[in-house]
């Protein structure tokens, strides 16, 4: 972007919080009590930036089941229970946002339940209530664009002028559609090698693994540091 942002988005698992080993290694053992064997790193390529509707359409047509009655609930609850005892904000996040002037919310594919209790476990909701805004207030989640325009219109700000910030493909695909500008965080625990090239193929203008590069993005000073965590400029 030439300028400034007027609204940043954020999401919120791998963004905000380093949430998705924790989330996919639930989202395993829920799997395998309905007979469905996965290990936590497939359990993560296969679930990372869906919404509970994207995720049961996608075991359905990977694997000819339909998940049991309240199987979405029953993993939310684990989710959260865990998270109380295990969950961190991301590296530098805090920081970012006490700094931030910008205008700011956040954007998830998860309940609205779980990324507060996420967001409330890790010191973060004071810094983003109460601009959360989840797929479950769209017709359709990530990767569709509903969320960002959304978003967007409850702030009165046109897309081009919105700064996305995702972790995810799936995210990276509903920034597009909703002709917002998108970067790439790649800095949470369940981001592996190759993702940061997947990301800028995928449409990211840049790509960062330190909070503190995000930070000079959006012209925030933190705390000095050598700036080698720049992955690349896209295209």
């Amino acid at each position: 972007m030439s300028s400034l942002p007027a609204l940043v988005i954020f999401d919120c698992d791998g963004v905000l919080v380093d949430s998705e080993v924790i989330a996919s290694r639930i989202f395993a053992e829920c799997l395998g009590e309905a007979g469905i064997a996965l290990s936590v790193y497939e359990a993560m390529r296969f679930g990372v930036g869906k919404s509970a509707v994207t995720l049961a359409l996608a075991v359905e047509k990977e694997f000819g089941r339909t998940l049991p009655v309240g199987f979405t609930e029953g993993m939310r609850a684990r989710v959260i229970d865990v998270f109380s005892r295990e969950l961190k904000p991301v590296d530098g996040i805090g920081a970012l946002l006490s700094a931030l002037t910008l205008s700011r919310c956040v954007a998830s594919n998860s309940h609205i339940d779980r990324v507060r209790h996420a967001l409330a476990m890790t010191g973060l909701l004071p810094h983003l209530d109460p601009h959360i805004y989840t797929a479950a207030m769209v017709a359709r989640g990530k990767p569709a664009p509903d969320l960002f325009l959304h978003a967007a219109t409850q702030h009165g700000v046109a897309p081009a002028q919105c700064l996305v910030v995702e972790d995810s493909l799936s995210g990276v695909s509903a920034a597009l559609a909703a002709e917002m500008p998108v970067v790439g965080f790649v800095g949470g625990s369940h981001c592996r090698s190759g993702h940061a090239e997947a990301m800028l193929e995928a449409g990211c203008a840049q790509v960062f693994v330190r909070m503190e590069e995000l930070a000079e993005f959006l012209g925030v000073r933190l705390p000095r540091y050598d700036g080698s965590d720049v992955v690349q400029q896209g295209g």
